[in-house]
């Protein structure tokens, strides 16, 4: 079924309210997303032919509210918790949406929701899955191809999240104080582990996923709506834009991978780095710099500039060393190494690439290999990059990223045999 552009893009903006709502009021997750679902589809089926309600939001409570308790009465084997429902809320509430329904009523309870999405009691990929499935809009199916997993495997991660929050008695409320701020770097690491999965897959036979780095944007965009004054959302919106401003260079026709030293820079996506060059210029001076501000930096340094010749690399180092003073972590440190090479030469950065091979996140790490093979080609010795190279390949997942690798060290073979 195709449903108008515009009521799809309602519907998806919609969807979480109307979940959370929903969520507030009868407390069942899966039971009212289910609900919420029947709903969606009824509204895509008759807005596009009817028109779209007065009040969208009211429709659609109303309606999931129906569903929900049409599946409570009818499913015998759930008694017990139709008795739970209706003990712990008064009958008049319970078959009445009114509050949530009515055209004045503002609450919006999408925030608890992604929260609750990103619950720490769930493993990270259950928080993915969860909430590409109950924030995003995304069917099973999609994000089970997004994933390349079988879509009944990923029907059961997102069955088991669900069981997980049902189980943990987790109250869906907003937590408060250092308990929100902890809760809210988990949701900006799951929204930023969604887009660069979708940037650059970590297996199969294409380098990019736009629908998750898509709707990656999409959720920090309505999440900056929602918490317009906190300087890291507006620094991860700005990180995702500037990143992937460079798509359309990225791959040649082909599909085959092309790296940014290379890429077309009249093929990036000028209205998307003019918006996240405005959002980090506007975050930075706001007060205390977090990681994904910094992150944008970078990429704000690398986008602004005609020609990968005139990068200014000590600025991005300079970036990376700050950086790596607020979120340590091995693929900074392997990010750095390529500044400091560009900055203080290659022998440089490969000392710092010699601290991370003794790191158990990166020793067998393809990228800390062809890192690696790249600073080796910088100081002239091709025998040994062409085998980082290999080797990279040898352990890289994404085909489009092995054969980059592979025809790099063919490359260099090819360069070393046909010398005199």
């Amino acid at each position: 079924m195709t449903v108008a552009p515009r009521v799809e893009d309602l519907l998806r903006d919609l969807a979480p309210q109307v979940l959370g709502a929903l969520v507030r009021r009868y407390g069942q997750f899966d039971a009212c997303e289910d609900a919420v679902q029947e709903a969606l589809l009824s509204a895509a089926t008759q807005w596009p032919a009817d028109g779209v309600p007065d009040n969208p939001r009211g429709w659609l409570v109303t309606v999931a509210s129906r569903r929900l308790m049409d599946q409570i009465r009818s499913d015998q084997s759930r008694r017990r918790r139709e008795l739970l429902v209706t003990v712990a809320t008064p009958q008049a509430e319970l078959l009445s949406p009114a509050a949530d329904a009515a055209p004045g009523a503002d609450r919006d309870d999408s925030l608890a929701l992604l929260f609750l999405c990103c619950h720490p009691a769930l493993s990270t990929p259950s928080q993915l899955a969860l909430t590409l499935r109950a924030v995003g809009g995304l069917t099973t199916a999609q994000i089970a191809a997004a994933f390349l997993v079988p879509e009944a495997t990923m029907a059961q991660r997102i069955s088991r999240a669900k069981q997980t929050i049902r189980a943990s008695g987790v109250p869906f409320t907003m937590p408060d104080g250092p308990a929100r701020a902890e809760r809210l770097r988990t949701v900006l690491h799951v929204l930023y582990l969604i887009f660069n999965e979708g940037y650059t897959t970590t297996a199969g036979p294409d380098l990019t996923a736009p629908e998750l780095s898509g709707e990656a944007i999409r959720l920090t965009r309505w999440l900056r709506r929602l918490l317009p004054d906190d300087a890291e959302v507006a620094g991860l919106l700005a990180l995702m834009l500037l990143t992937d401003a460079r798509r359309p260079a990225r791959t040649r026709p082909d599909g085959s991978l092309v790296p940014l030293a290379e890429q077309d820079r009249s093929r990036w996506d000028s209205d998307r780095i003019a918006e996240g060059v405005a959002l980090v210029t506007e975050a930075l001076p706001r007060g205390e710099v977090g990681p994904y501000q910094v992150q944008a930096a970078i990429a704000a340094v690398h986008d602004e500039t005609d020609h990968v010749d005139t990068t200014d690399w000590p600025q991005i180092l300079a970036l990376y060393d700050l950086l790596e003073r607020l979120a340590p972590n091995p693929m900074v440190t392997l990010n750095r190494a390529v500044a400091v090479a560009m900055v203080h030469g290659p022998a440089a950065g490969l000392g710092l690439l010699d601290t991370l091979a003794s790191d158990s996140r990166m020793a067998r790490h393809h990228r800390l290999l062809a890192t690696r093979a790249h600073l080796l080609e910088l100081t002239g010795d091709e025998v040994a990059a062409a085998g980082c190279y290999r080797e990279a390949a040898r352990r890289a997942t994404s085909l489009p990223e092995r054969r980059y690798l592979t025809a790099q060290a063919t490359r260099l073979v090819a360069d070393d045999q046909s010398s005199p």
